[in-house]
């Protein structure tokens, strides 16, 4: 629709434009106006602000003058009622088009928040595009509403250190939130706010500064990442162990999704809680290999034998095929691995993105 009314306000524009240098032109040969005086003419007969004629004008200018009113007025007030048109449909479709979101919005659950859409934040939306997780972008900047429209993400414009706009959302019904604005102060704001706002939420905050990682934690992130520390982990990680960094890549990302690594959290109704590794038998009942056991409440990774107790909430660092991951899912309890539409989302936005 609005292209629609963009080309006929493009239309009548170049008409209006034509009507005004005929007019200029008219006055110009048919009263032998010079240049200025017909100029003058020409925007007081547009603007029908009354003013009296430069010269007096012959019969034939005056027939001139009163078709050119005519015609004038009625071309600028379908332009300018056709403009009025155009902004009153733009603002009524950016409305819908808002209120669509929302109603999307407030259907997730256990979904991410990506506050900060500039450049890191793109690509962050991007990996979880890949691998299909609910994600809503929060950013001050109206002008990424076009971008995350046309990849249909949904977001909201708005100040993600306010309480209201993270409300919005979803931030109490959230898994994550990742602040990765323009500056620490807003970052840590966010993250203040978030933490109040949902205590159990996972937080990563984007540090722009190495001396605030500190200051970060303290808030209530989770992780503080730094995007140059960590690129430059990577790259001396390439230069000294480049088939250990191939294998993390293939088993995070592998694009025939033959393997993945995992994380998986032992809920506490799971028949895995009070059980050591060796009676759990996780190997032998669904495939998946441990990699590692970390225990939150230690804060650690922690050393794993067969004797070893699983408890409640310890997150298993696992190897395995889709299936494999899934029947381990199953049986801790975990119920983010065992939606049936994420492998589907998943194989889907690999594929895209290889074609």
């Amino acid at each position: 629709m609005n292209n629609t009314l963009t080309r006929r306000i493009h239309r009548l524009g170049a008409i209006a434009v034509l009507l005004f240098l005929v007019t200029v032109g008219g006055y110009m040969v048919l009263e032998q106006y010079p240049f200025i005086d017909a100029l003058y003419m020409a925007v007081i007969t547009f603007s029908t602000v009354g003013y009296g004629e430069v010269h007096p004008l012959s019969p034939t200018g005056r027939l001139f003058t009163a078709l050119i009113i005519l015609v004038g007025v009625g071309t600028g007030a379908y332009l300018f009622g056709t403009i009025a048109e155009y902004i009153v449909a733009g603002e009524l479709e950016g409305t819908l088009k808002q209120r669509r979101i929302m109603r999307k919005i407030e259907t997730y659950r256990d979904h991410y928040i990506l506050c900060g859409y500039g450049r890191i934040g793109k690509q962050v939306a991007e990996e979880m595009r890949v691998l299909g997780l609910p994600f809503v972008v929060v950013d001050i900047d109206p002008k990424i509403a076009e971008h995350c429209q046309r990849y249909e993400v949904p977001y909201i414009i708005g100040d993600a250190t306010e309480d209201e706009v993270l409300q919005q959302a979803g931030v109490k019904r959230a898994r994550g939130l990742v602040a990765a604005l323009d500056t620490d102060a807003d970052n840590l704001f966010a993250v203040i706010s978030a933490r109040n706002l949902n205590p159990d939420m996972m937080i990563v905050a984007r540090a722009i500064h190495e001396n605030v990682e500190r200051k970060f934690l303290q808030a209530g992130a989770d992780r503080v990442v730094s995007p140059y520390t960590m690129a430059a982990h990577r790259i001396v990680s390439l230069l000294v162990r480049p088939n250990v960094i191939h294998f993390l890549d293939t088993a995070l990302r592998s694009q025939n999704l033959e393997l993945w690594l995992e994380e998986v959290e032992i809920m506490p109704d799971s028949p895995l809680v009070g059980k050591t590794l060796e009676e759990a038998a996780i190997r032998a009942r669904t495939g998946a290999n441990i990699l590692a056991i970390i225990r939150p409440s230690e804060h650690r990774l922690i050393d794993w034998s067969p004797n070893l107790r699983l408890q409640a909430g310890d997150i298993l660092i696992v190897l395995g095929k889709r299936e494999q991951l899934e029947a381990l899912a199953r049986l801790a309890g975990d119920p983010r691995l065992t939606r049936p539409s994420r492998w589907r989302e998943v194989v889907q936005q690999i594929s895209q993105r290889n074609d």
